[in-house]
């Protein structure tokens, strides 16, 4: 997650009716009862003569009638559920169910259960009838009814169950209705969390009989049980999957086509066997740690840290364009990370660098949770392109990916990062023409960095690093962001 704490705008249709009852009767609730009450106490002073009982009664309904109306209105306003890193603070409607327990850590979450009769009434701009049912081991629960948040705030919500609520069961038909809005949001019909393969590739092959692995399939003898799909195009999936029964792994499968002459299954192989063991070696704090590769019933397999955390493709759809310091920040980032790829021996070519392949983290920092391995493994088999359109640098789509490819994908991502926006494929990006606020010094480093010719661009990945450290510094960027002028963006991270 980018924050460590989410506010969540929660109000039910008697939420909203009773707050605007209580407003309406707030000239009767706060003025004329407190009235009647100082004149009936004014009355017993003067000495006259009413009956104990009558007394007692008239006070106990004068002095209520305020208690009881400023509960209720604190009630009807309290719409904010508040998320955080360590639990949650539920509105005050929530207390009977809740056992008048209103704050609750993650680690007493026991299970969320998505409760929908019809989860194909679902749309773009309206969300099915239905409610969030979240059970805690200490006793009490909560039904949040899908339709009394925003479909960003409900988002929200999912997103931190998946990266905080770690002890938590969350069922199958909350998972899929989670990548159902996620995948909504990416424009794609297919479950996925990062999209690997280019529509081309699905294109290409879509006979294929390539069949994803499904839940609880054990690889390596044991060692490697799958949990769940996380992605899946023509050729090739990407599973959530529990390492020795313990550690939670991410599985990159991919599988030759049949029919696929003999020298290029063999030419694949060898690449993706080569390139795997470089990305073992790796040893960087913010590019997910590749554990092992390995072959088996036809299909080959990379083995991946489990990174948990909000890619900056759900960042910008949920919170909109980003502020200029923070872009320049994961810049500074993503070029350093690039630079440490590319002064390998041999350079490893990300060949794939997009926003949805890179973490943020919840300490603010970015970090690289895909690579190229397995993506130039099937390319070479079967003479595909594999990559995003819009973030493809001309030479890599002639097939001659280079690092300066690398380079020309950040300046993209950089562009989708300002303006929400892709940018356009096979084009230089100038973030500045949709987003008049940026900087123009950040805006004329994006276009070198996408510039049609390699010879245009920045030549490595530190000489990158050195441009964003010194906008870093720069007083125009610096003066912009201490001035407010940050309109289009929100501060997060």
């Amino acid at each position: 997650m980018s924050e460590l704490e989410v506010a969540i705008e929660y109000r039910s249709t008697p939420q909203r009716v009773g707050f605007y009852i209580m407003g309406a009767l707030m000239p009767v609730w706060a003025i004329l009862v407190p009235f009647c009450l100082g004149f009936f106490i004014s009355m017993l002073l003067q000495g006259n003569a009413v009956p104990l009982v009558v007394s007692m009664l008239v006070l106990s309904i004068l002095m209520a009638i305020p208690v009881i109306s400023i509960v209720l209105a604190a009630i009807c306003e309290d719409d904010r559920l508040l998320v955080s890193k360590e639990g949650f603070s539920f509105p005050l409607l929530f207390l009977p169910s809740l056992k008048f327990r209103r704050e609750r850590m993650w680690s007493d979450l026991k299970e969320a259960r998505l409760l929908i009769s019809d989860p194909q009434m679902q749309s773009k701009d309206k969300l099915p009838a239905g409610k969030l049912d979240l059970q805690f081991n200490s006793g009490g629960h909560v039904d949040i009814p899908l339709r009394s948040l925003k479909r960003s705030d409900l988002e929200r919500l999912l997103l931190s169950l998946e990266v905080w609520g770690t002890s938590c069961q969350r069922t199958p038909e909350l998972i899929a209705f989670h990548d159902n809005l996620q995948n909504e949001n990416l424009g794609i019909d297919k479950l996925s969390y990062t999209q690997m393969w280019e529509e081309e590739l699905s294109r290409r092959f879509s006979a294929t009989a390539f069949v994803p692995l499904e839940p609880e399939r054990k690889l390596q003898n044991g060692r490697v049980k799958i949990v769940k799909q996380l992605a899946f195009g023509g050729l090739s999936a990407i599973y959530l999957a529990q390492l020795n029964d313990k550690d939670m792994v991410v599985v990159k499968e991919a599988v030759i086509p049949e029919g696929t002459e003999e020298k290029a299954k063999d030419k694949a192989m060898e690449l993706f066997a080569r390139e795997a063991q470089f990305l073992i070696r790796l040893e960087h704090d913010q590019i997910a740690k590749v554990y092992d590769h390995f072959h088996e019933e036809g299909r080959h397999y990379l083995l991946l840290e489990y990174v948990r955390g909000q890619d900056l493709r759900q960042l910008v759809k949920q919170n909109g364009p980003q502020p200029t310091t923070h872009v320049v920040k994961w810049a500074h980032e993503i070029a350093g990370i690039l630079d440490y790829l590319h002064e390998q021996t041999p350079p490893i070519i990300h060949r794939d660098l997009t926003p949805e392949n890179i973490v943020l983290s919840e300490n603010g920092s970015v970090k690289l949770i895909d690579f190229g391995a397995a993506n130039e493994f099937v390319g070479t088999a079967t003479g595909t392109l594999v990559g995003k359109q819009a973030y493809i640098a001309p030479e890599q789509l002639r097939g001659k990916a280079s690092t300066l490819s690398d380079i020309y994908a950040l300046g993209g991502t950089l562009h989708y990062l300002l303006t929400a926006k892709d940018p356009e494929p096979l084009s230089e990006s100038s973030p500045r023409e949709l987003r008049p606020d940026v900087p123009e010094a950040l805006d004329k480093v994006i276009l070198k960095l996408t510039s049609m010719e390699e010879s245009d661009r920045p030549q490595t990945a530190n000489a990158v690093a050195l441009e964003f450290a010194e906008l870093k510094l720069s007083e125009g960027i610096d003066e912009k962001d201490s001035n407010g002028n940050e309109s289009n963006g929100h501060e997060h991270g």
